[in-house]
């Protein structure tokens, strides 16, 4: 029998969730006035952010990327900002620096001059372009909310979320992410071209006199109480149980025949954290109170797939991640 605190508990969290799902839908609604298709991609971006997570976004230049996360910032009312990543782009030209002033009396002190990361939605373009030393400096802000300046501690905005893009075929002049840097972010999204319909539309939308523009539906502080609410939505054993058996199957040295051989390093427990908290954001999304199996599955791709690697053997005969997952998702659903 449950208590009595406990069912209101439930009560209170139902009721919560209710309202939510109006508010969803209207974002997605905003959403939708600027970015046409791609829904699958407006999904799990929005899934990776009400998750309280960061998402690398990967596709080729002129599908909007940059476009979704402004839109994003507008629509849920999040300050924002954008770096363009280069080369020869230094750890203090995002996290800042110390300067030194002077006043009349002729007395000198440091002022620390706030960089771009300082927003609590921050837009990393082409992040794959920035030399590791910069892109360590934004780790630790992705993973801590927090950067070190002179040994003085900056806590950075909340919410705090980062939305990377990187571009998978000109790899000139790149520096690929480190695992450890890949495994913060809570999904890959796939950004692909759009369909027929989509890119009709979008002919003929942005090419007029005047464009959609989104307009705000909820702010920061709303947005982080629906981060809340998700982490307090019930999930049931089974869903537990195939999150822990799809993660430990995608790893080497558990029984599975096909891994072994085609996967190098498999994913960590971070992966089982992101698959628990995406499908719950993903049932709300839907308009559900609880998480369940099919979320599990549809979720696992852009999930895994960049936390994990093949072996040689398996790259020499062609085989992708995305095979990989597709043979344990087979597995999953038999």
């Amino acid at each position: 029998m449950k208590g009595a605190t406990e069912v209101a508990d439930e009560k209170a969290i139902v009721a919560a969730a209710e309202a939510a799902l109006g508010e969803i839908a209207r974002i997605r609604a905003e959403v939708g006035k600027v970015i046409f298709g791609q829904e699958n991609v407006v999904e799990q971006t929005l899934l990776a952010v009400l998750s309280g997570g960061h998402a690398l976004l990967v596709g080729v230049p002129g599908l909007a990327k940059t476009k979704l996360v402004a839109t994003l910032g507008t629509v849920l009312g999040l300050d924002n900002s954008r770096i363009q990543f280069t080369p020869d782009l230094m750890p203090s030209d995002i996290l800042g620096s110390e300067v030194m002033d002077q006043d009349q009396a002729g007395h000198r002190s440091f002022r620390f001059i706030a960089g771009p990361i300082f927003t609590q939605l921050l837009m990393a373009d082409e992040i794959n372009r920035a030399s590791p030393r910069t892109q360590s400096a934004l780790l630790q802000a992705m993973q801590e909310y927090h950067i070190t300046i002179a040994g003085a501690r900056k806590d950075l905005p909340q919410p705090f979320h980062v939305l990377a893009t990187q571009n998978p075929l000109e790899q000139e002049g790149t520096y690929p992410l480190p695992e450890a840097q890949l495994d913060r972010f809570l999904m890959q999204v796939d950004v692909g071209y759009p369909e027929l319909a989509a890119e009709r539309q979008i002919l003929l939308e942005t090419t007029g006199v005047s464009e959609a523009e989104a307009r705000p539906v909820i702010n920061a502080a709303r947005l982080q109480q629906l981060q809340s609410l998700i982490r307090q939505m019930p999930v049931g054993e089974k869903v537990v149980d195939a999150i822990l058996s799809l993660i430990r199957s995608a790893r080497p040295g558990n029984g599975n025949a096909t891994t072994d051989k085609n996967v190098a390093w498999g994913p960590g427990p971070r992966a089982g954290q992101a698959l628990m908290l995406c499908a719950r954001a993903r049932a709300l999304y839907d308009g559900r109170l609880a998480p369940s199996i099919d979320d599990i599955l549809a979720l696992a791709e852009p999930v895994l797939q960049h936390r994990m690697a093949l072996t040689f053997a398996a790259r020499a005969e062609g085989k992708t991640v995305r095979d990989v997952i597709g043979d344990l998702l087979k597995r999953a659903k038999g």
